[in-house]
């Protein structure tokens, strides 16, 4: 066998490798929330709840006393809960985080105490795909079997660099 038929089989490997990166699973994403803005006033988020609790739909049983969310102390977790409660069972998009400019989208956790919010996912071109329950789970937790979609995109740089080595290396034999 020549050099050059030893060069094929590696070639059509790891072209197959590249491809196995991209196939079956989505773009990478990270977790959002919609939440209260720092400088919103109370009396305009207590609108704001009030709304989104009632014609908005959201539900918000867990802000309510005895819930886990329930903090008559803060103004700011209470329209948090229900602004992301809403922003979940809507379309997510940035126009259904607004509440009157007084809510915005983080990637930052804002479950406190007891009261775990659930994320949405935010795929990186910009457009938002379902949502991620997180309900229950501590902050790094596994939720809703998303790590082997995220971890794929990594691949295809490593493969493509491993790639043109081996050709090199090939190349250089063959040579």
């Amino acid at each position: 066998m020549s050099k050059r038929e030893e060069f094929a089989p590696w070639h059509f490997f790891f072209l197959l490798l590249l491809l196995w990166g991209f196939v079956g699973g989505d773009a990478p994403g990270r977790e959002v929330w919609c939440v209260a803005k720092n400088n919103a006033e109370d009396t305009a988020l207590q609108s704001a709840v009030e709304w989104a609790c009632g014609a908005g739909g959201a539900d918000c049983g867990a802000i309510q006393g005895g819930g886990p969310c329930f903090d008559p102390s803060s103004m700011q977790n209470t329209a948090s809960y229900a602004f992301n409660d809403y922003f979940r069972k809507h379309a997510i998009s940035e126009e259904n985080c607004n509440f009157g400019n007084n809510a915005a989208i983080t990637s930052f956790n804002p479950s406190f105490g007891n009261c775990k919010l659930p994320s949405s996912l935010l795929v990186n071109n910009g457009s938002f795909s379902g949502s991620v329950s997180s309900m229950g789970l501590m902050p790094g937790e596994e939720t809703s079997g998303c790590g082997g979609v995220v971890w794929r995109w990594w691949l295809a740089p490593f493969i493509v660099t491993t790639h043109f080595l081996f050709m090199l290396v090939s190349i250089s034999r063959i040579v």
